[in-house]
């Protein structure tokens, strides 16, 4: 018996997929299996795509694990896309001129994006937004550009204009539809998503198409939009939607649809019964070319199943189109019925405009929970989509409604039936999830949670209860209890604790890249010293262990503490001669500081020596630490103003400057009502009133905005400071590692209400405590910087290279932007990160 060939026609993220599933199956074992890829790369997360300009490398996106292709025997062909089928004679031409015959021929050629037909759509600056190579060539042209539009404001829209301005330029979205990602979010949440994404200096254009891209010289220059409007723009990234790359199956005669799409039947296979489709190029039985990674998993499914002669099920027959995705930051998810066309639905709906969060859930008349729309706050999607088409055991209200605002959600994950389907991506249920016993074993047994992610806290919340809980492999113990345990048995040492109650198999080591800086910060916060003496400096994350940023080339910022921005003039002038002297490049930041960025650690100590002597402090820029308390002008010089917010900003600066906490902490004063500092987005923030001042606690305007509460409200000074020592030291007890106020307080059993028992009711009997390990930091704060100065031997860790102390590192280079200077990133650091002699 001869040898079956299958030949996969495209390799993506569909297409690994269904190699997997042959795998899977054995498949590989008794059958050839080759691969024409059209780009020069395996396949890789393409819903990731957007995170290569965050810092993932093209290998970080890889879905093809190590070995994977030798150990089952397939052929992989890069850069080498098929041309055409001939299907009489059952073989396959790729671009080199590759025959390949086959027995079985699986088209997994995706989609390709739509360019609108448009005048200057050619021109040099115009980009689509698809692949790896697409990003790579934006990144380039951003060099050189100072303003970019986006054509599409829907997902992957969304994601090129968050790049676009990630990489600096002035950005705008033209989107045709009268709301921002029209196909996911209805009109309120498309309200909410607007308001959200302008406040992050991006400029919407909704209701509007592109009529020409004007240029000059064969560039880029402009765009006109039908509202008679002209935009001024340098580069133009198309992202307007996709269509099914179907052309190889037209040209070989197999059916496709009016709109586009290889036609197939239940189980994938198109008019001739050896050719299958899978993906975004397959037009389903039900009529629908499905665009998203889902569908296209269970068709691959199908496919594997059908080849290797299994009971097939019904096939595919459709796919659940929920999504949930992190756009520019912002939570949006979809699902179900999210646009409520069902005849007599009702919606309930929570919309919190200073937030920028807005929740709708769709509800039939007998109470059946059919869809919903979440934008600012996805938290509840994974317990909400597979509630969908079941009447909820709770009222709809409650799932909808804000941790602390009067009506908590008394409804986990637990009670979702078994055959709930937690991971759409892999279409796992809730019973195979309970079947494993931690996160890493669900990925690797079920794949839950290796798609999209979004699964992930759900799959988590699931696990068994018996899961370990410890903080690591070193301690079976959480941060809390780690804390409370060097608290009262007044453990001043890693190496202490870590033998004393650290696992069986962990005693006698030397911890690991999670519980040291976690116990590192635990120890700082309980004993306020150096901390970087003795051990202490070996807990400590790489801008700990230098007192200052690392930036992208292996070079450092130094931020000084500039207490509620408040500045003299000489003091000015100093930081200015500073960086004039060294040559550093100057930002003033959102929170009220001067970065200098550009030192090379041996020049820290230096530029230190200069600061120092000026009066000036560490910002504490490089620690999970307090960062700023930012404040407006208050009543001394604004005429609104009502109470003096510089003064209280300074104070409460000065008060909690090098507190080690869990997470950075930030926080503001607004001298009025109108809140020009912000205040209700930082993890503690103050705004005047008549009376007095109301603190709000809990906020984040960071990666997952959320609108800080009222914790009390018309405090004196007094009261305010010593409300403030109770909060901040209680959540540092409390809280887990890398948790910021905001997740803690919505973690924290009770939410608002309990924290105001404790701090402001002092139910548990701990204030005079928490008071008092506050006032004891206050006491015994020193500068790290200028007891680093003071001490010949720890400024000896000082140096580029530990073998050559007084050579400068080369690889640390920059190149003139605007009159100052940015890093030369075309010079591969390996000396500053990696490198073996490198301090």
């Amino acid at each position: 018996m001869t040898t079956p060939t299958i030949v996969l026609v495209g390799h993506g993220m569909v297409g690994q997929r269904f190699l997997e599933a042959l795998a899977g199956r054995g498949v590989t074992e008794r059958a050839r299996i080759v691969v024409l890829c059209e780009e020069p790369r395996p396949a890789y997360d393409r819903v990731q795509l957007t995170s290569y300009f965050s810092g993932k490398t093209p290998d970080d996106l890889s879905m093809v694990e190590a070995g994977f292709m030798e150990k089952h025997g397939i052929e992989l062909y890069v850069g080498d896309p098929a041309e055409s089928v001939d299907r009489e004679a059952r073989t396959v031409t790729a671009r080199s001129g590759r025959v390949v015959a086959y027995d079985t021929l699986v088209l997994a050629t995706g989609s390709y994006p739509f360019v609108p037909p448009v005048p200057g759509k050619d021109a040099r600056g115009c980009f689509v937004y698809r692949t790896i190579e697409d990003l790579l060539a934006i990144e380039e042209y951003a060099k050189t550009a100072t303003t970019g539009a986006v054509v599409g404001g829907g997902l992957l829209g969304l994601e090129a204009a968050g790049a676009l301005k990630g990489l600096g330029l002035d950005t705008h979205v033209v989107e045709f539809a009268p709301r921002l990602m029209p196909v996911q979010v209805d009109e309120g949440g498309g309200a909410a998503l607007l308001r959200t994404i302008e406040r992050m200096g991006l400029t919407v254009h909704t209701g509007t198409g592109t009529q020409e891209v004007v240029t000059a010289d064969g560039a880029v220059t402009g765009m006109r939009l039908s509202d008679g409007s002209e935009l001024a723009t340098d580069m133009v990234v198309f992202s307007a939607g996709v269509r099914p790359r179907d052309q190889l199956a037209r040209d070989c005669g197999l059916t496709v649809g009016e709109r586009g799409g290889i036609a197939v039947d239940e189980l994938c296979r198109t008019s001739d019964p050896a050719v299958f489709a899978i993906g975004e190029c397959a037009l389903a039985s039900d009529g629908r070319v499905y665009g998203l990674v889902a569908p296209g998993y269970e068709m691959a499914q199908t496919v594997a199943a059908t080849i290797a002669e299994e009971e097939a099920g019904s096939g595919f027959t459709g796919a659940d189109m929920s999504t949930k995705l992190k756009l520019l930051g912002v939570d949006v998810a979809s699902f179900g019925d999210a646009h409520g066309t069902a005849e007599g639905c009702l919606d309930v709906v929570y919309s919190d405009s200073r937030s920028g969060v807005y929740k709708k859930l769709v509800i039939s008349g007998d109470g059946v929970l059919l869809g919903g729309v979440l934008v600012g706050d996805a938290e509840q999607y994974g317990l909400l989509r597979p509630l969908t088409g079941t009447v909820p055991p709770v009222s709809p209200e409650q799932l909808v409604l804000p941790a602390g605002a009067g009506a908590p959600v008394a409804l986990g994950p637990s009670a979702l039936p078994d055959d709930a389907v937690i991971c759409s991506c892999h279409n796992v249920t809730k019973h195979a999830i309970g079947q494993c016993s931690s996160l890493p074993e669900v990925k690797k047994c079920t794949k839950a949670g290796t798609g999209c992610g979004s699964c992930v806290k759900t799959i988590e919340k699931l696990l068994p209860a018996a899961t370990d809980k410890g903080l690591c492999g070193c301690f079976s113990y959480t941060r809390s209890e780690l804390y409370e345990i060097a608290r009262t048995l007044r453990l001043t040492s890693f190496t202490a604790l870590l033998d004393s109650h650290g696992r069986d198999t962990a005693k006698g080591g030397e911890g690991c890249e999670v519980c040291k800086p976690t116990v590192g910060s635990i120890l700082a916060s309980l004993n306020n010293g150096y901390i970087l003496d003795g051990e202490q400096a070996s807990l400590q994350d790489t801008n700990d262990h230098f007192l200052a940023n690392m930036q992208r080339n292996g070079s450092y910022s130094v931020v000084p503490r500039i207490p509620g921005g408040e500045i003299t003039p000489d003091k000015l002038i100093v930081i200015g001669e500073v960086a004039r002297d060294f040559g550093l490049y100057t930002k003033i930041t959102g929170g009220q500081r001067i970065d200098l960025f550009g030192a090379r650690v041996d020049q820290l100590p230096s530029i230190w020596t200069r600061l120092v002597d000026a009066g000036f402090e560490s910002g504490h820029a490089y620690g999970k630490a307090l960062r700023t308390v930012k404040s407006c002008v208050g009543q001394t010089w604004c005429r609104y103003g009502v109470q003096d917010s510089v003064k209280m900003a300074i104070q409460l600066e000065l008060r909690y400057r090098g507190l080690r906490a869990p997470h950075k902490l930030k926080s503001a004063v607004s001298g009025c009502a109108r809140e020009c500092a912000e205040a209700q987005s930082k993890d503690f923030g103050i705004i005047a009133t008549a009376n007095g001042w109301n603190l709000y606690v809990g906020g984040n305007g960071g990666a997952t905005p959320r609108h800080a509460d009222l914790l009390a409200q018309d405090l004196s000074d007094a009261e305010l400071v010593r409300l403030i020592d109770r909060f901040l030291m209680f959540y540092i007890r409390t809280a887990d590692r890398l948790e910021r106020t905001s997740t803690w307080l919505e973690r924290l059993e009770g939410g608002l209400d309990h924290l105001k028992d404790v701090v402001v009711h002092d139910s548990l009997g701990l204030c005079g405590e928490l008071e008092a390990l506050m006032a004891a930091h206050v006491a015994d704060y020193r500068d790290e910087w200028a007891e680093t100065l003071d001490d010949p031997e720890r400024l000896r860790r000082f140096v580029s290279f530990v073998n050559a102390p007084g050579a400068p590192d080369p690889s640390v280079r920059f190149v003139p932007e605007r009159d100052q200077i940015k890093p030369d990133l075309t010079i591969l650091t390996i000396g500053n990160l990696e490198g073996a002699t490198s301090r």
